[in-house]
C-alpha cells in the first residue's frame, strides 16, 4: 500500500479503496487475510480506530469477514462482486463523462480505436506552433 495520502478524501476510504484495489488486482485473493489493524496503523502511523472504520465498511460491504480472535479475510467471490460493482459504476458514472467529452473534442470511433486522435493532437499541436 502506498503511504502517501490524498488531504480530499477521508484516510479510513483511501485505505478501503486501497484494500479493494489489492482484490481487483488478484494481490488478496479469496481467503486471503488482510494486514492487521495493528500492524497498518503501525506502518503507515495511522490510529488503529482509522484503519478499523476503513476495514469495517469492507465487512458492511460484504467483501471482507471478521473472524473473532483471528482478523479479517476476503470472502469467497469478492472479486468477481468487486468487478461487477466497478463495472457498473463505470458505465453509471464515468462512461457519460468520458462520452460528453468525446462528443465535445469532435473524435470518432476510428481515432479513439486506432490511437489516431492522439496523433491528431500532435498534428495540430505542431500546425499551431
Amino acid at each position: 500500500m502506498d503511504p502517501n495520502w490524498n488531504d480530499d478524501i477521508p484516510i479510513y476510504r483511501q485505505l478501503r479503496d486501497r484494500v479493494v484495489a489489492m482484490i481487483l488486482e488478484g494481490v488478496l485473493g479469496d481467503g486471503d487475510a488482510l494486514p492487521s489493524v495493528r500492524n497498518v496503523a503501525a506502518e503507515y502511523r495511522l490510529n488503529p480506530l482509522t484503519v478499523l472504520k476503513g476495514y469495517q465498511e469492507l465487512v458492511d460491504e460484504g467483501l471482507v469477514e471478521k473472524k473473532r480472535g483471528r482478523g479479517m479475510f476476503v470472502n469467497e467471490g469478492a472479486q468477481k462482486q468487486l468487478l461487477r460493482d466497478e463495472r457498473q459504476r463505470f458505465i453509471e458514472q464515468d462512461w457519460p463523462k468520458i462520452l460528453e467529452t468525446i462528443d465535445r473534442l469532435g473524435l470518432s470511433a476510428d481515432e479513439l480505436l486506432s490511437g489516431n486522435g492522439r496523433r491528431a493532437a500532435e498534428k495540430d499541436d505542431d500546425q499551431a506552433r
